[in-house]
């Protein structure tokens, strides 16, 4: 069902672009100049598209996105009435988003077809619901070039939002594999971060182009870019720090006191967990970063644990790892949720903040399965920790783990493998 929902996706947006541009082509652009324009704005854009490896980013070339919005509700030109309708529409953003995705394609970092397809059908989707009451006429009878207007666009990219909030989800539950209720709550969240901007400057320049022509859009286009760069150099600055809690978390290996690659194992699953459950991407940085440096109070230890398994240990030995490991990293200058969950993680689920039961049970299934990384390895890891569901491990984040192992194997249980 998730393979064929994806498929319909693209076919869909497939046909669609087909036909668009097959009409475009036999009848011509109704405003050549207007459609150089924007399609430059949506080349340009994409050409400046920056996405996040790993990540669910739905708004990766926001200038793109922002062009081709303000060409679906373009009704005017410098006072002039433009014709361009749904189809040349369509058509103009679909060649200029290929034209900004070929240069990527050529450094070898691969297509997106579904980024492709979700911009030929959100446009598609504005371009229906404006262009024919403008060509129609209805839109000012009703509304009026007032700021009515301008509310009814708003309205109008809030359903655009949602939209395409849908098809990632849609898109994203086939490639994933993770339920569609997270997904969509990700896609919803990913929308109020640079997705605001989007719609604001997709309104504005399709206002400013109405009345002052073409000259509004390299003008409004500015704000947007910048912003652009901003996000860029937030994201530079997280990816940086990251790396460094990653090497601070190496530590532990390279002493000998926890095998190689568990922490990056129990991270990368935590946060999968994480996600299954629905967590916010703040919360799911605090439990990544608390992941990575859970083990990080061994450093502390004389004699090491044995393999580093601190789940086999008794309560009281490791309530106390936990406690320097806290400490640690609370020196280290991490943000102090990250240093309550290393310090919390030992103690029973009740009394722990929900993101330590996370890391407490993917740290111990981690821990059990040690060395003897096979399927059956896995189900008895599963078992003990559902055994031990009445005092150190909350049922559902168990259950949550075994459904996103099961995800991962295809059907059946596997562990993470290292590295």
């Amino acid at each position: 069902m998730r393979g064929a929902a994806a498929w319909a996706v693209r076919g869909a947006a497939g046909a669609l672009a087909a036909a668009a541009l097959a009409h475009t082509l036999w009848n011509g652009l109704a405003e050549p100049g207007v459609a150089l324009a924007f399609g430059t704005l949506v080349a340009v854009g994409e050409l400046a598209r920056r996405d996040r490896p790993g990540a669910l980013d739905h708004q990766g070339a926001p200038l793109g996105s922002a062009g081709a919005l303000a060409y679906a509700l373009l009704g005017q030109s410098a006072g002039r009435p433009t014709q361009h309708g749904v189809l040349e529409t369509v058509a103009v953003v679909a060649a200029a988003a290929l034209a900004g995705i070929v240069p990527h394609v050529a450094r070898g970092r691969g297509s997106d077809a579904d980024h492709l397809a979700r911009r030929v059908l959100t446009v598609a989707f504005a371009a229906a619901c404006f262009q024919p009451l403008h060509t129609s006429g209805r839109l000012q009878e009703r509304v009026g070039h007032g700021p009515y207007l301008v509310v009814f666009l708003l309205l109008l990219l809030v359903l655009v939002a949602l939209c395409d909030a849908v098809l990632a989800t849609a898109l994203g539950g086939a490639r994933t594999g993770r339920p569609y209720g997270p997904l969509l709550r990700d896609g919803l969240r990913a929308q109020l971060g640079i997705g605001p901007a989007i719609c604001a400057t997709g309104v504005v320049i399709a206002l400013g182009a109405a009345v002052a022509g073409l000259w509004a859009i390299p003008v409004f286009s500015v704000p947007l870019l910048l912003t652009q760069l901003s996000f860029h150099r937030i994201t530079a600055i997280r990816t940086t720090y990251r790396q460094t809690i990653s090497s601070l978390a190496r530590a532990t290996e390279i002493a000998g006191y926890t095998p190689p690659g568990h922490s990056r194992r129990v991270a990368a699953l935590c946060c999968a967990v994480g996600r299954e459950l629905g967590l916010s991407e703040r919360e799911l940085t605090v439990l990544e970063y608390a992941a990575l440096m859970h083990d990080i109070g061994q450093l502390s230890l004389v004699d090491p644990v044995p393999d580093g398994a601190t789940a086999e240990l008794p309560a009281a030995e490791a309530r106390r790892i936990a406690g320097l490991g806290g400490e640690v990293a609370r020196q280290s200058g991490v943000p102090a949720e990250v240093a309550v969950v290393v310090e919390r993680q030992a103690d029973p689920y009740r009394e722990q903040p929900p993101l330590a039961r996370i890391v407490r049970a993917v740290n111990a299934y981690d821990d059990l399965v040690g060395a003897h990384r096979h399927p059956g390895g896995s189900l008895a890891a599963l078992e003990r920790l559902r055994l031990g569901t009445g005092r150190d491990y909350q049922p559902e984040v168990v259950e949550c783990l075994a459904r996103v192992l099961a995800r991962g194997g295809r059907g059946r249980v596997v562990p993470v493998p290292p590295g």
